[in-house]
């Protein structure tokens, strides 16, 4: 490696390595290797390449840095602090102060601090991702390219150019390793983003030990596979081969880049630099101190920023980057008065609102006996929505035609390396990568979702996950939603996932039970700004409900409302969601003819019933009335609260079975006979 030299460039890296190593150690947990030995390439990215403004970070046309190895957070950290990234309002506008302090990162990894253990995205400005399961960050920074390219296809003119930033993500065996990388990787090649860079820290170290003892497999050969192009850099502390690698991503137009860096982890630790010691636990002040004297540093100094670092950083990305924002500011005036129109829905984009009129040409179904499909009238609401939302983008994992989730109205167009202005994304069969590819897009300010079978949240799961930790408002569009898909079998049919996706906290699972709840979820969902949701339909027919006899479908808005009720004060409740809920229905009309004052509970949303006032809660489900029946072709568990301790569940307490979906619901006993046997139980 190259030797460490006394000049303001290498006094700038070994202030990051140092910062890194000092926070590490005092909050006594951490990771301080990878930062150490990346130093050079994260000063080579932010002071010498990306365009970034620290005084305006949420600029809409800056470069976006991921970084996917979360767990060396303190390189981001660092950077953020000596480049001087300012703490914004939900304007975008500096508040006044730094996004990392120093203070900040003197209580590394402690409560109420920015500078958590990986990164937080809305923990600080310049955080563009929550990342730390790895491989999540560089499949999130796919769908940023995507939404970058889909920006500047939309909306550039021949005479302005609003969009043209680029996405760098750093990487390294870890991420490369988890199968969302793979699929992410796969999905780029094929698009050609030749906007995304992905920055492969290739140290042959993991937790573990050497990658030897799991990893053999040739990167370059894999990627050039993936039709990437590939640059290897020998030696992460040459500066000048890092930035000849990045102007060759620059230069290139049909592909993304991947730039392989072969680093030492741990740089210039006497006793721990190439070594799985350095990578997941602190040095220990000893190994600092001598690590230190290497990099020629004051030994005794904690969390020192040597005079002119902050400067030369200022003279670098600052400079750079405040023109560069500047001139965005006078092409974004110019385009404003030639494109009016255009103008007006980026102004709406930016801020993060919705057109107004978005929810205007939502259909209302006539009543019917036969009825439709949830996925069907889904389909039909989605293509009503998404044509007034110009930025609402998404699409299918190879399942658009079973899903209906197709944008079908003039102009949607497919979205490919040569459209790319087109609003159906193809994802492939890659469902690990969709989800993260959501996330990216979202961050990016698109709406997207991203549809499958239900059963297939397993392989989503971490991106859902980070969705909602990050709040973003990511569509997911569920279908083949139980038992009722039929012949597929119990490896098809979800009969946990409810239960699983309700757990996880600020998901907003709706389960719709005729054609009018689904326009009705459809509109409280993409109302919510702040939350993903799970849109989960039916394969099966459901009857459109007759909303002269039955109330209003505005009660999904709620979450859980009063389907039908008694004459007085109820003594039974039935609840359902979903397909099953016309099964309520039906136990309703006969219960109530034999002469039961009993309720009907429609539940499309428990999170949104939640969200409601107590007063409203005991209106739908009295404490005085413990007689109650749930009923969904699922397992009980989510149901409990709702049940108390004297309530009966009809539905899943097993997997399904292969055949056809009257065959399932009657060999499980999902049916209006069992209802209405439970609830004369109850009441006997």
């Amino acid at each position: 490696m190259s030797a460490v030299t006394t000049n303001i460039r290498q006094t700038a890296i070994d202030t990051i390595r140092t910062l890194s190593m000092d926070a590490v150690q005092t909050a006594n947990s951490g990771h301080p290797g990878t930062p150490m030995a990346l130093a050079p390439v994260a000063y080579q990215l932010w002071n010498e390449a990306m365009r970034y403004d620290p005084q305006h970070p949420q600029w809409p046309n800056r470069d976006r840095f991921v970084l996917s190895c979360g767990h060396a957070s303190m390189l981001l950290y660092s950077v953020l602090h000596l480049t001087g990234v300012q703490e914004v309002d939900q304007a975008g506008e500096p508040v006044g102060q730094e996004a990392i302090s120093l203070d900040n990162i003197r209580n590394f990894r402690q409560l109420e601090s920015p500078c958590a253990g990986h990164p937080e995205y809305g923990e600080a400005s310049g955080i563009e991702t929550t990342t730390g399961p790895l491989g999540q960050g560089i499949a999130t920074s796919v769908g940023m390219a995507i939404a970058s390219r889909w920006l500047a296809a939309r909306y550039n003119t021949a005479e302005h150019t609003l969009f043209d930033n680029d996405v760098y993500a750093l990487c390294g065996d870890g991420d490369m390793m988890e199968g969302v990388a793979c699929e992410a990787a796969s999905m780029a090649g094929h698009l050609k983003l030749s906007n995304l860079c992905w920055i492969y820290d290739d140290n042959k170290i993991t937790i573990e030990g050497h990658t030897d003892l799991t990893f053999s497999e040739n990167q370059v050969d894999r990627f050039k596979g993936y039709g990437w192009h590939v640059i290897e850099v020998a030696d992460a502390n040459d500066l000048e081969a890092l930035g000849a690698a990045v102007e060759q991503f620059k230069a290139n137009t049909d592909a993304p880049t991947l730039i392989v860096v072969r680093s030492v982890i741990g740089f210039g630790s006497p006793n721990k630099a190439n070594s799985h010691n350095a990578h997941g636990a602190p040095l220990g002040w000893d190994e600092i101190e001598l690590t230190k004297k290497a990099y020629g540093w004051p030994t005794t100094e904690k969390f020192f920023v040597p005079e002119g670092v902050k400067e030369h950083f200022q003279e670098g990305i600052g400079a750079r980057g405040a023109a560069a924002y500047k001139e965005w500011q006078d092409v974004w005036a110019a385009y404003q008065t030639a494109n009016p129109e255009k103008a007006a829905d980026l102004t709406t984009f930016f801020a993060g609102d919705l057109p107004e009129g978005w929810d205007s040409e939502i259909p209302t179904f006539e009543a019917d006996e036969k009825g439709m499909a949830s996925r069907v009238s889904g389909g039909q609401v989605l293509n009503a929505i998404a044509k007034n939302i110009p930025w609402m983008v998404g699409g299918s994992a190879d399942l658009a035609p079973s899903t209906n989730t197709l944008l079908k109205f003039e102009g949607a167009g497919d979205y490919e390396a040569a459209t790319p202005c087109g609003r159906n994304m193809h994802y492939g069969i890659r469902e690990h990568a969709m989800s993260a590819v959501c996330n990216g897009m979202s961050l990016t300010g698109l709406r997207s979702y991203g549809a499958t079978f239900f059963v297939f949240t397993d392989y989503m799961r971490g991106g859902m996950r980070l969705s909602s930790i990050m709040h973003q408002p990511v569509l997911y569009v569920l279908t083949h939603d139980s038992i009722g898909l039929g012949e597929d079998g119990p490896t098809h049919q979800p009969v946990e996932h409810l239960a699983a996706c309700r757990a996880m906290p600020g998901l907003y699972v709706f389960r719709p039970g005729d054609a009018n709840e689904v326009a009705e979820s459809y509109r409280a969902s993409v109302a919510l700004s702040d939350h993903p949701t799970a849109m989960v339909l039916s394969r099966q027919n459901l009857p459109t409900l007759c909303r002269e006899k039955f109330a209003p479908a505005s009660g999904t808005a709620k979450g859980g409302y009063v389907l039908a009720d008694s004459d007085g004060e109820p003594e039974l409740i039935l609840m359902a969601s979903g397909s099953e809920l016309s099964l309520a229905v039906e136990a309703y009309e006969q219960l109530k003819a034999a002469g039961v004052k009993v309720r009907v509970v429609s539940m499309p949303c428990f999170e949104l019933f939640e969200d409601q006032d107590a007063a409203y809660r005991e209106s739908v489900f009295p404490a005085s009335c413990t007689a109650r029946v749930a009923v969904e072709a699922g397992i009980r568990q989510c149901w409990d609260r709702y049940l108390g301790s004297e309530g009966e569940f009809v539905g899943m307490d097993s997997f399904g079975a292969s055949a056809p979906a009257p065959q399932l619901y009657e060999k499980f006993g999902i049916t209006t006979k069992n209802i209405v046997a439970e609830a004369k139980a109850l009441l006997a």
